[in-house]
C-alpha cells in the first residue's frame, strides 16, 4: 500500500474495533483514531458508515467497514503477512475468526441475560466454545498457529479482554479446563499491540457499561 492517511473510526468498548487495532498496530502502521458516539451518531459518520457501526477504515477518504474486512485489506496491503501462505490453512484461519465473533455475540448474551438461568446457559455456551478452541491449538504456543502471531490471535484478544473484569467481579473458572487456552489468553494479554488496543480506562468503562445492562450479571454486581 503507498503511504496514504489513514483514520481508524471508533467507539471506546467495541472488540471489533480493538482488532483492527491491533493489526495497524502489528503491520507498524500510523494512524489516527476517532472515538464517536454511537447513541449519538454525527451526520459525517453516517455518511461513511452504511450499516452505522463501528469500526471504520478511512483510506483517505475512502471508507472500508466491517472489521474482517479492514482486517484482510490490510494483510493483503501492508507487510508483514499475518495470514498463512497455504490456502487452505488461511481458510481455516478466516473460519476460526467468524467463530471469534460467535464467541462475542455469546458475551453479549452472557452480560446481558435476564435471569440466573440464563445467566448459566450463556456460560455453559462459552464454555462448550472454549472446549471447542482448545482441540485445535498447537501444543506449543504462544499464538494459535504456534510462534507466529495472525490474524486469529488479533480476533481473540479482544475477546479474552472481557474475562479481565468478569473475573474481578466475581464470574470465574471459564479458563480452568482449557489449559492450552489459558496459555493462549495470558500471552495475548502480554502482547503490546493487545494491550495499546484499548484505553487504560477500559475496565471501569466496562464495568459501567455491564451496570447498566439491568441483566443478571449487574444485579450481581451490586
Amino acid at each position: 500500500m503507498k503511504t496514504v492517511e489513514l483514520t481508524l473510526i471508533s467507539h471506546t468498548l467495541c472488540p471489533y474495533v480493538q482488532r483492527a487495532a491491533i493489526v495497524l498496530a502489528e503491520k507498524g502502521v500510523a494512524f489516527e483514531r476517532r472515538d464517536v458516539d454511537l447513541a449519538n451518531k454525527p451526520d459525517w459518520f453516517k455518511a461513511v458508515s452504511p450499516l452505522g457501526k463501528t469500526p471504520v477504515l478511512l483510506v483517505g477518504e475512502q471508507p472500508i467497514f466491517e472489521s474482517a474486512v479492514i482486517c484482510e485489506y490490510l494483510d493483503e496491503t501492508v507487510a508483514p503477512p499475518l495470514h498463512p501462505g497455504d490456502a487452505l490453512q488461511r481458510a481455516q484461519h478466516r473460519a476460526w475468526m467468524e467463530f471469534g465473533s460467535a464467541v462475542l455475540g455469546t458475551i453479549w448474551g452472557f452480560y446481558t441475560a435476564p435471569d440466573a438461568t440464563a445467566l448459566q446457559a450463556r456460560r455453559e455456551e462459552l464454555l462448550a466454545k472454549f472446549a471447542q478452541i482448545e482441540q485445535v491449538l498447537p501444543s506449543r504456543g504462544p499464538y494459535f498457529a504456534g510462534e507466529k502471531f495472525g490474524l486469529v490471535d488479533a480476533v481473540f484478544g479482544p475477546v479474552f479482554r472481557y474475562f479481565d473484569v468478569f473475573e474481578q467481579i466475581g464470574q470465574a473458572g471459564f479458563f480452568d479446563a482449557t489449559p492450552k487456552l489459558h496459555a493462549w489468553r495470558s500471552a495475548l494479554a502480554q502482547r503490546p499491540s493487545v494491550q495499546q488496543a484499548a484505553s487504560a480506562q477500559y475496565p471501569e468503562l466496562l464495568r459501567q457499561f455491564l451496570l447498566a445492562r439491568n441483566s443478571e450479571l449487574s444485579r450481581r454486581m451490586l
